[in-house]
């Protein structure tokens, strides 16, 4: 589930043809839902990498550059991406079932933690780095780009950029037809149970070595870059015609050119640039380049990507999330119990775009301490415990799921929590306060 390739097929030289308005919404409206039976997922892990033994310390590009090379010669079989920051992605390929996604992207992970490992480097999953300020390593003009633009907002880019890590989870947009497992019905669900799952997996209480006040720094992040950015449409009944008007409507980030530094626009929405034809006019590439240019917490790339949940802590804590998201998307009756579950948030959530509303901020500044967030979470969970069988899982993926609610849903709790427990603890009079005190 990597991004669309731009690039001209069988070495074509011909220049590509215009865009008009019409083409272009008719385009999104055609690619953004692909519909039918729920067969496939995926999952794009983030990790932030640090040294082995001393977490705290920023590590080189020059032994980032080296170890990544080495990444490289390794057979994997998910797609392996750098973030600009220098944190590594992992994309599994689209599986036919959560036990094939777990065990493709588990045994990547195990390749790449065993190459990292020979240089005494280290994965580590939380959602916002809570030691170093954002540094960004790839230049490339796409992130040269990226930067002025989202620079014009204020820090928060960067942030989003060089120091945020998540768990994405990657569903078929579902069926054409009406009912727990319809395409409209899955996009309400995900844009409800989106500040669920934000809540339920906070887990980036830090920046720079402090707490922010929120249990997800990353979500706080995403809101602060902007609606036209990061939002997403108001829900309606119609996704498709909503989510067409959106891309139209958001600010065009860059303009590619064939050498030299990208154009960066003030202003300019894809719709504008349409009808304007300046600086040049838009194309069918440039169109699929601004798709992957915008960063709502549920994109629409023909199936949904739901990109709302902090990166989690262990080797395999992603799993977690990747499971119960899955088991609520794709189990009729898991679907209807989270899909009723969910309903009475969108009072708070009514006439705001995700993640602009109350919801979401609560979501991200109190987790599961928000009491409604907490019952909505325990029927949730509940629903995908019962679920996860019925969908082949094996007992080791349910007990994981079932400890994670026991210790942190139950309770009112997120993974956030223990690390500001364990930062309280190593600042207790006459304690030490070195870095490995905290470690997430």
């Amino acid at each position: 589930m990597s991004e669309p390739s731009t690039a001209p097929a069988g070495g074509c030289t011909e220049p590509p043809t215009a865009l008009s308005e019409t083409e272009a919404e008719a385009l999104v409206r055609g690619i953004c839902f692909k519909t039918g039976p729920p067969r496939r997922l995926g999952v794009e892990v983030e990790w932030l990498v640090h040294e082995l033994r001393t977490p705290q310390l920023p590590v080189t590009p020059e032994r980032l550059e080296a170890a990544y090379a080495a990444l490289r010669t390794v057979p994997l079989r998910s797609a392996l991406t750098v973030e600009p920051g220098g944190q590594l992605e992992l994309s599994s390929p689209p599986a036919a079932s959560l036990t094939e996604c777990i065990g493709t992207v588990r045994a990547d992970l195990d390749a790449v933690r065993a190459v990292l490992r020979e240089d005494d480097l280290a994965l580590a999953g939380i959602g916002h780095d809570p030691w170093h300020p954002p540094r960004r390593f790839l230049r490339e003009p796409r992130y040269d780009a990226m930067e002025a633009c989202l620079d014009r907002t204020g820090p928060a880019g960067r942030a989003m950029m060089c120091t945020s890590a998540s768990v994405q989870v990657c569903l078929d947009a579902g069926y054409e037809e009406p009912g727990p497992l319809g395409h409209v019905r899955r996009w309400w669900l995900a844009h409800l149970l989106g500040p669920v799952l934000v809540a339920a997996f906070a887990h980036s209480p830090m920046a720079e070595r402090r707490p922010t006040g929120w249990v997800s720094t990353r979500q706080l992040r995403w809101a602060q870059i902007g609606a036209g950015r990061a939002g997403g449409p108001v829900l309606d009944a119609d996704p498709r015609g909503a989510w067409a008007r959106h891309v139209l409507d958001a600010p065009v980030m860059c303009v590619r050119q064939d050498s030299g530094a990208w154009q960066v626009p003030r202003g300019l929405t894809f719709r504008e640039w349409t009808r304007s034809r300046a600086p040049r006019p838009p194309t069918r590439e440039d169109l699929d380049y601004h798709l992957t240019t915008l960063f709502p917490p549920v994109r629409p790339r023909g199936h949904l990507e739901l990109r709302m949940i902090d990166a989690q802590p262990g080797d395999d804590g992603w799993i977690v999330p990747l499971a119960v998201t899955t088991a609520l998307f794709d189990d009729p009756e898991a679907a209807e119990t989270a899909y009723r579950a969910v309903k009475p948030l969108a009072e708070r959530a009514h006439g705001h775009t995700a993640p602009h509303n109350p919801l979401w901020t609560d979501a991200a500044r109190y987790g599961l301490a928000d009491p409604e967030l907490r019952e909505v979470a325990v029927l949730c969970f509940t629903a995908a415990l019962a679920a996860l069988p019925r969908l082949g899982a094996t007992a080791a993926v349910t007990d994981a799921v079932s400890a994670y609610r026991d210790r942190y849903v139950a309770r009112g709790r997120c993974p956030a929590d223990d690390l500001l427990d364990r930062l309280r603890g190593a600042h207790r009079p006459g304690k030490p306060t070195h870095g490995k005190d905290f470690r997430p």
